[in-house]
């Protein structure tokens, strides 16, 4: 896979999740090249994106409102603690579902902002 595809792919499921923005700011596609660079494979920024938007998702009802995720930045913790224990094979289709189920089942639109603001990049 060449640059430009990566860099698309990972926006484009970055954007898919909910709490992000509605278009990738400069920063976004620079860190998507940067995990290009470093040959992440794709696969791996995946699941780092939707492990990192399930976390959120899954917090206690009572739990403090977290504000919007503004930059793919937010995910790169995960993806470093997926690269130091990488997953299972299955893992990606398991975190995939799991996003699918909570998303009908609390009815969040998985490719809609909570906030449309622009200072929130």
């Amino acid at each position: 896979m060449n640059a430009p595809t990566y860099v698309a792919d990972v926006l484009r499921l970055y954007l898919e999740l909910p709490e992000t923005p509605l278009r990738p700011g400069v920063q976004d596609q620079e860190r998507a090249r940067r995990w290009y660079d470093r040959g992440i494979p794709l696969p791996l920024a995946e699941s780092a994106l939707l492990l990192g938007s399930l976390r959120r998702l899954l917090r206690p009802a009572d739990a403090a409102p977290l504000s919007p995720i503004r930059s793919l930045a937010y995910f790169q913790p995960v993806l470093d603690e997926l690269l130091s224990n990488p997953p299972q094979d299955g893992y990606l289709d398991y975190l995939r579902l799991k996003l699918q189920r909570l998303t009908v089942a609390k009815a969040v639109p998985a490719n809609v902002q909570k906030n449309t603001s622009p200072d929130d990049r």
